[in-house]
């Protein structure tokens, strides 16, 4: 019993010190993490085995080896939710990077949209005079809304400097 004990107590800190690994490197991520998940199941078998064991020590002896059985367990249940913890945001970090790949791949054009409305603009009647003039005013009208904004940002900063 004491010697399974201490030897499952090494792999548990053997598992603790993989798991310090597994959050610093990158690559072999996937390879660590199998490994990790084997030894813990190795400890779950061998934390049955005590519990068998525990319950065949001597009355006297038998709370303790319980209750250490029971820290060990404690313990792995507590490496194995790390594990699958690190796992879940290990997929959401993949996952968040295909779709930005996705985003990146994807060409955006607005020509078709700008062609559309002069389309409509010519079955509507409108010259293409009348049209330059309008994304003309469309572009000095932006000018104006940012200066606006930024007058409007001073004010406010004024404001509050001065008055409070």
């Amino acid at each position: 019993m004491e010697g399974l004990y201490h030897q499952t107590n090494k792999q548990v800190h053997e598992v603790q010190s993989y798991m310090g690994h597994l959050e610093t490197s990158d690559k072999d991520s996937v390879h660590l993490e199998n490994e990790i998940q084997a030894r813990i199941d190795n400890i779950f078998s061998n934390l049955e085995r005590l519990e068998i064991l525990s319950s065949k020590e001597p009355p006297n002896k038998r709370q303790n080896a319980k209750l250490r059985v029971d820290q060990l367990k404690y313990d792995v249940q507590h490496l194995q939710t790390a594990l699958r913890n690190f796992q879940h945001r290990r997929y959401i970090r993949e996952q968040q990077e295909r779709q930005r790949e996705e985003l990146l791949a994807r060409t955006f054009t607005t020509n078709g949209t700008h062609k559309k409305i002069l389309d409509v603009a010519n079955m509507l009647g409108l010259s293409n005079t009348v049209m330059r003039l309008i994304e003309k005013r469309a572009f000095q009208d932006k000018y104006f809304m940012i200066g606006g904004m930024i007058l409007t940002c001073v004010i406010m900063f004024l404001v509050v400097q001065y008055l409070t």
